[in-house]
């Protein structure tokens, strides 16, 4: 591998101290300084201040670790073998994931299964295919490089997200079967105006050094793991390689924890009371607070992402709101009985009426789905549990508290950030990606504009009842929070989610539309998702793909491995086109030859629970409407205060930190805080606690005291449990539950004592504090 950019390599010295002092620095750096080396203007938290001078490598040594600091322009990266592999992988998977998306119990056949597959793949195609032309092109131009590799898995990673799931709830709840050309001005509309927003925001979210993006460090060490790459930022320790290792580790997940699944859920205190309603709601992981603490199943511990990524000092804001907010307020409202929240499980994704059963939408609509105010006022209002009310208002806190530190923080950043060019950055990784031809900004306006045009049409030509200026209104929110929710991500992990705020906004702006609202949330969630996925792929090779925000993550992907950014760009806009041309024709299919599919006696399992979630949160939000749960008079009316509280947060440590600016308060980060625990639920504590002992332990403890074994293994070790997860549950799915609709070892494997005991629990069966006698129901008089 050829070197372009070499000054002073780093002492082999840095990487082999066994401790590591994280306030020890060479000399004395001021603002200046590390705003040179970092393009960070604002405290990084994440900074390495004892490398700051390192000119040739990135200053962070999460990035040192993971990504190489050389690059070969010479290495194959846009072969008729990469488009081939890639292409395919875009018709099979997201095929497939349509395919299975549609039953319960189902499996997601993710980036990571393609990554590990595509290795073999292209190894055996180097190895088998003569060395032909097509016109010039050679069919096998030498080993199977990791720029390819790297570009198939962006490839394997496109999908249409949520716009798929419109034409399947239209469909299935309001018998609405629009032709193909809807369908797939919708879907594309969506996906590709995500990648146009996360292209133009690309100057502050992938070049600038500081916007690491942890989570993309795993893909690369995966990616540079299994092609041997040997860089400086690896080290020098001894002990087995990193490939060795993983493979150890890889094997090892794969055969862990399958057969034992009280080892998932793990809550050992509920066993020994497991009628006592109290113990369990305090205890429990399933509906309580789950301070039994521990689980041993990797699923659950990354259910919120992987602890071995996130900085520690994110994990930590994490669960102090998960500490402050789930263990202390959610237990106060729960035991006072605040807005009758004690009549219902302490923990629950569902909506519940008045009896303390599950809100029955249908109970409350005419026909043609509009709500009948004469049923809805003789049935019930809507209730919440505590956690999910209280998940609400930090919803609403999150969404001020974003823009509001984000200007506090990070003004100063976005104007340089605005007025530098790519080739300007300190970074040793930006001046290598200068080497090739940028992305002009007029593809992505182009791009962008052309798919504007596409959503106007699919939103004016058929019924939608979704005004163009709702449209607009949408945008403009994916616009206004794409650079602060893109920079706290790149920065903590943790990415800030808009669904509570779009669902809200259009139930008040458009009620009674349930249509509409799914395609604000389509456009305002979900374009904002791909853009960001978008973003963070172009880091890690130069663009890559998940959502509609998340565009920026595929960005830094081809940032990271070198990727020719215009060959990025065209590999994303084809896979996309390709995935949800394939995912429409699957879910087409799928209606036309399965009887009664999304039914929910479908005898072959094909239920679409994710339709009907979705379906039904269109109900909730687009036919009852947030003014008849949020206003001024009804019961979760206190909760549009965490606005405020939101908005006010951030000046506490941004203030306090101007007068003493190494307070432990520089590490309080208030969006990180509001939104870190956003997935409960259906999260539990579960998936926090444990996720927080095992990041402690290795992003805290071992990357202290022993750094050389950490920046060698670190991320080896989290792609090889991601990896072996991955394998292992496509593994069990299709051996044990596909087969016989699940019903392999019903009577022998599935009913013994550690597949069961979590099961028969009062925290399994979901028991209240308050139980009303049947027949009497609880709450307010009128609604």
């Amino acid at each position: 591998m050829t070197s372009i950019e070499s000054v002073h390599p780093p002492s082999s010295e840095s990487f082999t101290d066994e401790k590591y002092d994280p306030e020890s620095k060479t000399e004395s750096l001021d603002e200046n300084r590390i705003a040179e080396v970092t393009g960070a203007f604002f405290d990084d938290l994440n900074l390495d201040k004892n490398h700051i001078q390192l000119e040739d490598d990135s200053p962070y040594p999460e990035v040192r670790s993971a990504v190489a600091n050389t690059d070969d322009p010479e290495m194959p990266v846009n072969t008729i073998r990469a488009w081939i592999i890639g292409f395919l992988w875009a018709i099979l998977i997201p095929g497939l994931n349509q395919f299975f998306s549609f039953r319960l119990p189902s499996v997601t056949v993710g980036n990571l299964v393609a990554q590990l597959l595509s290795f073999p793949l292209g190894r055996a195609w180097a190895r088998v295919v003569p060395d032909w032309k097509i016109f010039g092109v050679s069919l096998n131009p030498g080993p199977f490089s990791v720029k390819e590799h790297v570009l198939i898995t962006v490839m394997a990673g496109a999908g249409t997200g949520h716009a798929g799931e419109i034409v399947a709830v239209q469909r299935v709840f309001y018998n609405q079967i629009y032709n193909f050309s809807y369908q797939w001005f919708l879907v594309l509309s969506t996906q590709m105006i995500g990648f146009s927003i996360g292209g133009i925001a690309r100057r502050f979210l992938v070049a600038p050094p500081s916007m690491i993006w942890p989570a993309n460090l795993v893909f690369c060490a995966l990616f540079n793991t299994l092609h041997s790459q040997q860089y400086a930022g690896i080290g020098t320790r001894g002990g087995i390689s990193r490939e060795r290792f993983f493979t150890y580790v890889f094997i090892g997940g794969v055969l862990w924890c399958f057969l034992f699944q009280a080892l998932s859920v793990f809550s050992w205190v509920c066993w020994i009371a497991p009628n006592n309603a109290t113990v369990n709601q305090l205890f429990g992981y399933q509906s309580g607070l789950g301070m039994s603490i521990l689980t041993f199943d990797w699923a659950q511990i990354t259910y919120t992402g992987s602890p071995l990524v996130t900085p520690w000092w994110t994990e930590a804001n994490v669960m102090l709101g998960f500490v402050v907010f789930f263990w202390m307020v959610v237990p106060a409202w729960y035991y006072t009985n605040t807005m009758f929240q004690a009549h219902l499980p302490m923990l629950s994704a569902v909506s519940f009426d008045n009896m303390g059963k599950k809100y029955n939408v249908t109970a409350i609509i005419n026909d043609d789905l509009t709500l009948n105010i004469e049923k809805y006022e003789a049935y019930s209002p809507l209730f919440l549990s505590s956690a999910f009310a209280l998940g609400y208002g930090l919803s609403f806190a999150c969404i001020t508290a974003t823009l509001v530190h984000a200007i506090l923080y990070f003004r100063k950043q976005i104007w340089v950030q605005a007025r530098r060019s790519v080739s300007e950055q300190p970074d040793i990784h930006a001046r290598l990606m200068s080497r090739y031809k940028p992305v002009p900004d007029w593809w992505y306006v182009v791009l962008f504009l052309s798919m504007f045009v596409l959503g106007i049409i699919s939103i004016e030509v058929w019924p939608t009842k979704f005004p163009v200026w709702a449209f607009c209104l949408a945008l403009s929110i994916c616009f206004i929070y794409i650079i602060p929710i893109g920079m706290i991500q790149a920065i903590t992990n943790q990415q800030i989610e808009l669904n509570v705020i779009t669902e809200l906004i259009i139930g008040y702006a458009l009620p009674g539309r349930p249509i509409a609202m799914m395609m604000f949330k389509s456009w305002g969630l979900i374009t904002m998702n791909q853009a960001l996925q978008f973003t963070s792929d172009f880091k890690l090779g130069g663009e890559y793909n998940l959502h509609a925000c998340g565009m920026a993550l595929m960005i830094v992907s081809g940032h990271y491995m070198k990727i020719p950014p215009r060959t990025m760009f065209w590999c994303q806009v084809l896979a996309t086109i390709i995935a949800g041309t394939v995912q429409l024709g699957v879910q087409a299919w799928m209606f036309t030859n399965i009887d009664n599919v999304c039914s929910l006696d479908q005898k072959d399992g094909f239920t679409c629970p994710h339709t009907q979630v979705f379906g039904t949160a269109s109900v909730v939000w687009g036919v009852i409407g947030p003014a008849r749960q949020f206003s001024k008079g009804q019961l979760y009316y206190p909760l549009t205060f965490f606005f405020l509280g939101g908005t006010l947060a951030p000046f506490v440590p941004y203030l306090i930190t101007r007068k003493y600016p190494n307070s432990i308060f520089k590490y309080l980060n208030f969006p990180v805080i509001l939104n870190g625990t956003g997935l409960i639920p259906p999260a539990t504590a579960v998936n926090y606690v444990p996720w927080a002992i095992v990041g402690f332990i290795f992003q805290y403890v071992i990357r202290r005291r022993h750094f050389s074994w950490w920046i060698k293994y670190n991320y080896v070790l989290s792609a090889a449990l991601d990896s072996g997860l991955a394998i292992g549950i496509i593994i069990v799915f299709f051996c044990l539950q596909f087969p016989k609709n699940g019903t392999i070892g019903a009577t022998n494997v599935a009913t013994w004592w550690g597949n069961t005991v979590f099961a028969n629990t009062a925290d399994a069966r979901k028991v209240p504090h308050i139980q009303n006698p049947r027949g009497v129901p609880f709450g307010p008089t009128k609604w």
